[in-house]
């Protein structure tokens, strides 16, 4: 095995902690679709399902940036990209506290996977 460079195991670490709360909240909003009375259950049901899926997805993926991977750089770039615009909105609604930590995560997640000692680790396969 190879030595990890700090970059990879950030990326890792942001990837993995994004996946475990879009699968934290998807279940929550399953529960809640159990237990509460939704207005629309199926769209419930799709909710909380997209939230276990995508943060079972976004945990592959920290694994396979962990792992040096190189298929799983351009998908957790891509996840960051698209996790400013949701922190951004989540800022402007003044849900402050998630939004800044969102946009924090997004920042050092596509730093650590665009960073040259990552660059250089994924090449290295």
């Amino acid at each position: 095995m190879f030595n990890r460079p700090a970059t990879l195991i950030v990326a890792a670490a942001v990837l993995a902690v994004e996946g475990l709360t879009a699968m934290a909240l998807g279940g929550y909003a399953g529960v809640q679709t159990v237990v509460g009375a939704p207005s629309a259950v199926g769209d419930s049901i799709v909710i909380s399902a997209l939230g276990v899926v995508v943060g079972a997805a976004l945990v592959w993926v920290a694994w396979g940036v962990l792992s040096a991977a190189r298929w799983s750089r351009a998908p957790g770039v891509v996840t960051q990209i698209f996790s400013v615009p949701v922190g951004i909105s989540l800022v402007q609604s003044a849900q402050y506290v998630p939004g800044v930590l969102l946009l924090a995560l997004a920042l050092a997640g596509v730093g650590a996977l665009l960073a040259p000692p990552t660059t250089r680790a994924m090449i290295k396969e």
